[in-house]
């Protein structure tokens, strides 16, 4: 049974902890981005060093990340953000760095041998015309990170009440066996990770309006029958 007088007592708790968990996730995904981004950018550059770069990405996506708080916490400290954010930001990199060089790839031979004879330098191909056609990939990879981040910050609750966001209310209803306290973690966490994908979805038809399909202006098709 939900306790709701509980649910009305820790509303400032519930506030605090889901803007902690925005926070985190936050930070996780753009430094997740930002690597993730220079590193594709020196794939497609140099095309040797991807198999290595996503296998790396791959050992760090299978640790759990247990495994990683427990031998983070002897160097960076229990409650340590650096422990917290390290596994977070390791998980985003295979997914980032596979979209954002799958994106690069779908621009057309033609289009950048055209940019070429323009006269764009490097740097300005990639941003003006590699990047804007690689978009779609590149905000799904955006997405993708962004929601699975949303549910892994869950698990930094095991550090500490400092950086547990709302999984905070999950391990201490487990340890109390409190099913109100559980529903108050897990509930904003799906609203949040929901709400997280339609915003991103939103954002991508806005940025690339290209990507859209074009409704036929042929009207429907008009049946002639014959006399």
């Amino acid at each position: 049974m939900i306790d709701w007088v509980w649910i009305a007592d820790h509303l400032d708790v519930l506030a605090f902890r889901t803007l902690q968990h925005l926070y985190l996730t936050a930070i996780a995904v753009v430094i997740g981005f930002a690597i993730s981004f220079v590193l594709s950018v020196w794939s497609i550059r140099r095309r040797a060093v991807y198999p290595p770069i996503t296998a790396l990405a791959g050992v760090l996506y299978t640790i759990p990340s247990l495994a990683l708080f427990a031998a983070l916490i002897p160097v960076t400290g229990l409650r340590s953000l650096v422990t917290a954010e390290f596994p977070l930001v390791a998980y985003t990199l295979l997914i980032f760095i596979r979209n954002m060089v799958s994106g690069f790839d779908t621009v057309p031979r033609d289009v950048l041998e055209a940019a070429d004879g323009m006269g764009y330098t490097p740097a300005r191909r990639l941003w003006f015309v590699e990047l804007p056609l690689a978009l779609p990939l590149v905000m799904a990879g955006i997405r993708l990170a962004t929601v699975s981040t949303i549910g892994l910050v869950t698990i930094t609750g095991i550090l500490g009440d400092s950086l547990g966001g709302l999984g905070f209310f999950i391990f201490e209803a487990y340890r109390h066996s409190f099913l109100t306290e559980t529903l108050v973690g897990a509930v904003p966490l799906l609203l949040l990770a929901v709400a997280a994908d339609v915003i991103l979805v939103r954002l991508e038809r806005r940025l690339t309006p290209w990507s859209r399909p074009v409704p036929s202006s042929e009207g429907p098709p008009i049946a002639i029958v014959g006399t």
